[in-house]
């Protein structure tokens, strides 16, 4: 473990006590004045961009000024470099000597839980047996101060686009929680795509005890008002089951609500599911859409078997049928729109849904942990439009790890990339 006294002690307390105040500008200062004395003279910080294909240098000023990063570039690539292998697998790896000097440098991975913000570059003199850990806390500790500003961080906002993001796409990724999520129970990650023009498709997800509340939304429509429709399910939906209401009953004031707003002009169809981490029981309704795959020990766990329901908004008053199906512990729960298996490039086929499941069985195989699995398997069906989608994209994918496993999130992630 790092010793926690001497230099490296004073970086980190430095840093913490500087992260009160200081501006997300202002970290890579803060970062070298702390970390030079504990022998890291230089700490760069890259973070990842939305669509999760490169990542970009945080500069001090912003994402078009700032601090001269020398030889290194401002933007790197995740596939193909080994700063994107950090990042992909978790694995502190060198980066090769620094200078003339016989100065060495680290990549070193960010992790908020299984969350991947991206990764530092350190530099450091330093041969002893305790630098990769020291350097790995160093990374810890800048990953929870970057995780503390980034929502209120319009340099933030900048340097994670790549291109300029339409006013739908902004409501939606202003609406929805973190694309990572990890307790020791589940490990959950979500995707929406394309990623600067998403407008009516949403995901949410969170927990309350033993349970666990997954969702996923399509609403009707490809403009700004099929946005403010899914925002309308999402926030029934989560002010529903906060006031105790059970699946059915949530997804009945969704419909009762988008009716009162739209009268009958808009409808969204939707998976509610729940997930018991201490039982593994899976609880869901099917409001018209998709139904919900189970991925288990390398192969597509048989199709579900779900009495569907109307979308909502459409007030049929047919009947609302809760859903069951018993986990095993690994098994990956992936909900999705019908943008992932139904769109095609112009004169091709569909995706469609046996190269979904081909690629979902792959990275499980693999031994993938569950974001970098989303990771690839999102960027496929991109590939396979050549990066032009027609239609929102969404996954949620839900891992359930077990009701006795409890490893903490790092070593859930490189336990994961272990074999890979």
């Amino acid at each position: 473990m790092t010793t926690w006294d001497g230099p490296v002690r004073r970086m980190l307390v430095d840093l913490l006590e500087a992260s009160h105040l200081v501006p997300l500008e202002s970290l890579p200062e803060s970062l070298d004045r702390c970390a030079t004395p504990a022998g890291f003279p230089t700490v760069l910080v890259y973070l990842s961009d939305l669509e999760l294909r490169c990542l970009r240098l945080l500069t001090g000023k912003g994402p078009d000024a700032g601090q001269d990063p020398g030889d290194d570039p401002a933007e790197l690539r995740i596939d193909g470099t080994l700063a994107g292998r950090t990042y992909q697998t978790g694995e502190i790896l060198p980066a090769g000597p620094a200078n003339d000097d016989d100065v060495c440098a680290w990549w070193v991975p960010m992790l908020n839980g299984m969350e991947r913000l991206g990764v530092i570059k350190v530099c450091t003199s330093r041969e002893d047996d305790m630098v990769r850990e020291d350097a790995d806390a160093l990374a810890a500790l800048t990953t929870l101060i970057v995780a503390s500003k980034r929502d209120r961080s319009d340099s933030y906002a900048r340097l994670a686009r790549t291109t300029p993001m339409a006013v739908g796409a902004e409501m939606q990724w202003n609406l929805m929680p973190p694309r990572t999520y990890a307790d020791g129970r589940v490990v959950i990650a979500a995707a929406l795509e394309p990623a600067y023009k998403v407008s009516g498709d949403a995901y949410d997800y969170a927990t309350a005890g033993t349970h666990v509340h997954l969702s996923i939304f399509d609403a009707m429509g490809h403009d700004t008002a099929a946005g403010l429709t899914a925002n309308l399910a999402i926030a029934t939906c989560r002010n529903s089951r906060r006031q105790g209401c059970d699946l059915v009953e949530t997804s009945q004031r969704i419909e009762a609500d988008l009716i009162e707003q739209f009268h009958h002009q808009r409808y969204a169809t939707g998976i509610l599911a729940e997930l018991n981490a201490a039982t593994g029981l899976l609880t869901f309704v099917n409001r018209g859409h998709h139904l919900p795959l189970i991925i288990r020990a390398g192969r597509w766990n048989n199709p579900l078997q779900c009495e569907p329901a109307l979308p909502m908004g459409i007030d049929l008053g047919l009947p609302v049928h809760p859903c069951r199906e018993q986990l095993e512990p690994g098994d990956r729960v992936v909900l999705y729109t019908d943008g992932i298996t139904e769109a095609r490039r112009a004169g091709g086929p569909e995706f469609g849904l046996a190269r979904f499941v081909e690629l979902l069985i792959r990275c499980q195989a693999d031994g993938l942990p569950v974001p970098e699995s989303l990771r690839r398997v999102v960027h496929a069906v991109l590939d396979h439009h050549n990066g032009e989608l027609q239609d929102d994209a969404t996954i949620l994918f839900c891992e359930w790890l077990g009701a006795d496993t409890q490893p903490s999130a790092q070593e859930a992630h490189r336990e994961h990339v272990s074999s890979s």
